[in-house]
Formats: structure tokens, sequence, C-alpha cells
């Protein structure tokens, strides 16, 4: 099948597509819903429905099924999806490369656990934007299952996770590594300075954890139960810098990774406990979705990330 364009239309096939048509039928796609690809465009519903039923007019096929107010793609739909996303990259494509000597410019949505949010921000954003001007950055802080929920409705460009290691067909991990996780506790700690210890020793001391269900929490919790254990926080929070300010003024324990704590440990406010029997895997992944366009701002983003947020 030939693609020929102009800047506004498209010929597939012999049939003159409008290309802002073809953009709203990715955004409905993406976002499974007329009312929030309306929203994430700009437009009314109304001049969404209008322009999906013009594409389906102009190709002379049903693109969804619309039953109780609900919308699914028809296998014609389907078929139509690659080909416009196909569109929309040489679009993107012909716009860069026409600007080439423009600052690097766009927006980009990146999502991660609360802890990696807080980190990057604090120590990374500054350098970045020195570096980047022209380029707007949004977080948001989320669950590993939300997080790629968001990348398969385009909702975020890149993710961060903090979970066991994650692969799917779908996905491109940009940037891995395992990551470091330590029993942590004020460095007056009884236990401080004890050698060889068992999480028996330890597990019907008070706790400060994570959220229940979430990232590396859920994977620790998963390890207990392979011993029979369980764990019942005394306080359960996001807010990593919460957690080690809290230890520091209490006899509370948590599992953090090494990169929250690091300051305090080599300050010597907190210490790690001697744990020997519990192994927990977790890894850092940066991931973007493999239909994602990659434009110049999206590319210095994940490079910037690999090169600062990352091990060498």
């Amino acid at each position: 099948m030939v693609l020929m364009f102009t800047i506004d239309f498209f010929d597939i096939g012999g049939i003159l597509l409008e290309l802002r048509n073809l953009i709203t039928f990715i955004n409905v796609v993406e976002l499974g819903s007329f009312t929030k690809a309306a929203a994430q465009l700009g437009y009314s519903q109304s001049t969404v429905s209008f322009q999906i039923k013009q594409l389906e007019d102009e190709l002379g096929t049903l693109l969804f099924e619309r039953i109780n107010h609900t919308i699914t793609l028809t296998e014609e739909g389907h078929n139509l999806v690659s080909y416009a996303h196909r569109i929309r990259e040489l679009t993107e494509e012909f716009k860069e490369n026409s600007n080439e000597d423009k600052d690097c410019s766009g927006h980009i949505h990146i999502v991660t656990p609360d802890s990696v949010c807080d980190e990057m921000i604090k120590r990374s954003y500054i350098d970045f934007h020195s570096k980047h001007p022209s380029i707007s950055v949004k977080f948001t802080t989320a669950d590993t299952s939300v997080m790629f929920d968001m990348l398969d409705h385009n909702e975020a460009d890149i993710i961060i996770t903090l979970d066991s290691h994650s692969y799917h067909k779908d996905y491109v991990i940009a940037k891995e590594e395992p990551l470091s996780m330590h029993f942590v506790a004020n460095s007056n700690s009884r236990f401080a300075k004890k050698k060889g210890l068992s999480i028996h020793d330890i597990i019907n001391e008070p706790f400060i954890l994570t959220e229940y269900g979430q990232g590396y929490r859920k994977v620790f919790d998963k390890e207990l139960a392979k011993k029979s254990l369980d764990i019942t926080p005394i306080l359960e929070i996001g807010r990593t810098d919460m957690i080690t300010s809290l230890l520091v003024q209490s006899d509370m324990i948590s599992f953090l990774p090494d990169f929250v704590t690091k300051e305090m440990i080599d300050t010597g406010k907190l210490c790690y406990l001697d744990i020997v029997d519990m192994n927990v895997e977790i890894w850092k992944q940066l991931i973007y979705h493999k239909n994602k366009w990659m434009s110049k701002s999206l590319k210095a983003m994940i490079e910037y990330i690999k090169e600062t947020e990352f091990s060498k």
C-alpha cells in the first residue's frame, strides 16, 4: 500500500484522508473513549464523533462498533491502526526535519514511583532544564500496573519502574539494572551491629512500609509469603522521605532502596541491618511503548535519564 501526503491530507491507495481525522482516530483508539479523546485534543465530543464518521465515510467501512456507550474496534479499524501510526510518525518526522535548526522542544510525561520522582526532581530537573529549556516535563506517580496501562493508552511517554523484572513484546526497555535494597533502621537500633540476622529476628518489630500491593512492597510481601510470614506495618505511606525521617526519630524498621537511604546512611543517622535469609530481587527499568513516536525531545529525555539515573 502506497502512502502519499501533503501537509494536511494523506492518500492511502487512492483514498484521500484528512490528517486531523486520522489523529483523532488514534486518540480514540488509545484512550478507548470519544469523550477522553475530545478532552485530550481540546475538541467537543460532537466534533470527535463527526471526524470519525467522516473517516468511516471516506473509507467506506465501519471502524468502531458502538454498543451501550462502549466502543470496540472492528476488524477494519484494527487494520487502520498501524497505518495511522505510520502516518503520524511520518508527519512528526517531516516536521522535525523541517525544523532541524530550532531548539529541541516538546512536552514529556514521565510516570514513576514516588521515591524516583522525588529524587529525579531534586537531583536532575534543573540540570535537564538548563540543557533543554524548550522541553516541558510532567511528572506523575503511580503503581506499576497503572504505569503500563498509561503506556498502552498513550497517557505516558516513558515510565520508570521499581518492581520485579518486567518484559513484554509491546514495550521497549531503554535501560535497566538490579536495585540494591536493605532493611534499614535508626543507627542506635539494638539490631544495628548484629551480624547474621534472620528475618525471624525482626518480623515482630514495628515496621513502616510503602503501600501494600505496590512496586517493591509487593515483591517484598511475596518473598515473605514464601516463608509463610507476614508483616503488618504500623504505618504505610508512599513518601519515602517521610519514612526515612520517621526512622531517624524512632525504633521502627523499613525495607527501602539504597538510593533512598544513602545520604542518611553516609551521615550515620540510619544503618543497614544484616538480614541474611531474605533475597528480594528488585529491578529499576526505563520503559516506553514500542509504538511510541520517538521525537527529538523524547530521545533527549531518555538519553539523559540513562546517563544520570542509572549506574554506568
